[in-house]
């Protein structure tokens, strides 16, 4: 799969946008491998070990749908609530004929959605869960949430201390005050970091 160019037919090289994509999405790629090698390493059953080479795909395209998003600070001026880009993402990907990466791409915003949570919250999304299942789709949910697209912090990695308050806003915003990006973030610090 050649992702650049899969890339390059929604996002302009040269431009704001394409450069807050691309940084982003090559920030993410690299934990994410670095994650999967690490646990990879641990693990001796060869059937449970993350696919490395779908990884790097896949996180290179898991923000494929924001350029759909109504979201200025980062220079994207499509129509949709920017909590949207991770199906519309999927729709996008769908329709490429990669349905296995456009589920990274729906699966990865906040640390999953339930669909409880988008009735709760009235989500601008289609009612179903919105979970990452497997190793991979967790591995790159994780290294997501270290890294900012907003132009003071992109590139920086965040700290865990700064991702788990992130995941605590995260919870008052979208689950009803209850710490379920919380409790599951901190379960994979334990799976993928100790």
């Amino acid at each position: 799969m050649d992702t650049k160019y899969i890339i390059n037919q929604f996002y302009k090289p040269g431009t704001k946008l394409y450069d807050i994509f691309m940084e982003h999405a090559e920030c993410v790629t690299n934990k994410s491998i670095d994650i999967a090698f690490r646990i990879a390493h641990l693990n001796s059953d060869t059937d449970s070990k993350p696919d490395t080479e779908f990884i790097q795909e896949a996180a290179m395209l898991h923000d494929i749908g924001i350029f759909m998003t109504d979201s200025p600070s980062i220079h994207c001026m499509g129509k949709h609530h920017y909590v949207c880009h991770g199906y519309l993402g999927r729709e996008l990907l769908d329709s490429l004929g990669f349905p296995r990466h456009g589920l990274v791409s729906e699966h990865h915003t906040g640390t999953g959605i339930t669909a409880e949570n988008i009735i709760i919250n009235n989500l601008p999304l289609p009612c179903r869960d919105m979970l990452p299942i497997t190793i991979e789709e967790e591995i790159i949910c994780f290294a997501d949430k270290f890294y900012s697209k907003k132009s003071k912090s992109s590139g920086k990695e965040k700290s865990i201390e700064q991702v788990m308050e992130n995941m605590k806003k995260f919870d008052r915003l979208f689950s009803n005050s209850s710490t379920y990006h919380f409790d599951r973030f901190a379960r994979w610090i334990q799976k993928f970091l100790i």
